[in-house]
């Protein structure tokens, strides 16, 4: 068949095809089986013709739709938190190493600080915070402080206070890094000459024992905020291959994903310091038999610190290994091994 003959039997249904897209699904596939039919034949006989090019791009058009509306095994926030949270984590692992060595640096600064001048940890943590501190000591209640204030209040304001301080870091981001550098010493050098005061006053045991029940995925999720904000930084001054605003907005938007991952820890940190802690703060008060058992404690550690090693270290890397990865359209995808 000539090829004029072949583009006039054919254009109206291409144009059809092409400008009055179907909701039918049956109807798609039957066009696109019709299309591949049409684009065998046009290769086969007019391979560098303009109708072929045509063609392709009608078929490469359904193709697509049928892809983006094919249903999807499970739900998209599944997807979100066991495929692309984790991808995209395994994409800036050396940021997040990078922030957290630099985090237990500042804590270290802290601790030594701490050690070799005994003003330091007034001037950090304030006269007011000592003074209470070294009563509840001396009445053998010395982590009273958690004990103060009806737990409910005290969840929705440290949720939303750790949220903020998350937020901080991000936006920090802006500033190429530098206020979220700011908000890591603080808050390193605050956990340093806290962590030693109760140390150099034979508590050390007890104070992990106690603080760290919430103070380990609240710790964790700051460095990880942290994190979220180098990764805007980065985008803004190392643009590599692309356009630095298109690297910007790339950035932004992986390190929002960062951050809003972050909110359902803080919320169950936020519930251990207010309830949990609460109790636990009760079974070294010498006047005070309640409390919960240490054991309590050793397994909430013990499952919140394997949690965030897990799933933000472990997991990326074993999806990294299977093939996983993200496309630039966002779709996860998955590269076939060769004896699969």
């Amino acid at each position: 068949m000539r090829e004029a003959m072949f583009i006039k039997k054919n254009a109206d249904k291409w144009n059809e095809y092409q400008h009055s897209p179907t909701d039918n699904p049956d109807v798609t596939a039957e066009r696109f089986v019709d299309l591949i039919d049409d684009l065998s034949y046009a290769k086969t006989f007019y391979p560098k013709s303009k109708v072929t090019r045509w063609i392709n791009g009608i078929a490469a058009g359904i193709y697509q739709s049928i892809y983006r509306n094919k249903k999807e095994k499970y739900s998209r926030i599944f997807v979100f938190w066991k495929y692309e949270l984790p991808l995209l984590f395994k994409k800036y692992h050396r940021i997040l190493l990078f922030t957290t060595v630099l985090f237990c640096l500042f804590v270290a600064i802290g601790v030594f600080s701490s050690m070799y001048n005994e003003n330091f940890v007034r001037g950090v943590l304030g006269d007011r915070y000592v003074d209470m501190t070294e009563e509840n000591i001396a009445k053998g209640d010395p982590f009273g402080v958690y004990k103060d204030g009806n737990p409910f209040s005290m969840f929705v304001w440290i949720g939303f206070n750790n949220i903020g301080v998350a937020f901080r870091a991000f936006i920090g981001g802006f500033t190429l890094g530098l206020f979220t550098l700011m908000i890591m010493w603080s808050n390193g050098l605050m956990l340093g000459t806290f962590q030693y005061m109760f140390f150099s006053k034979g508590l050390g045991t007890k104070s992990i024992l106690v603080i760290w029940i919430h103070g380990t995925l609240e710790i964790s999720a700051i460095v990880i905020a942290a994190t979220a904000g180098f990764i805007l930084a980065y985008g803004i001054l190392f643009p590599g291959t692309y356009s630095r605003m298109v690297s910007f907005k790339n950035g932004a938007k992986d390190a929002a994903k960062v951050l809003i991952s972050l909110v359902p820890v803080f919320i169950v940190a936020a519930f251990f310091e207010s309830y949990i802690t609460h109790l636990m703060s009760q079974t070294f008060d010498k006047a005070n038999n309640a409390g919960l058992p240490v054991w309590v404690s050793v397994v909430i550690l013990a499952v919140s610190l394997a949690f965030i090693i897990w799933y933000f270290v472990i997991h990326p890397i074993r999806l990294h290994k299977k093939g996983y990865y993200i496309r630039p359209d966002g779709i996860i995808n998955r590269l076939k091994k060769d004896h699969e």
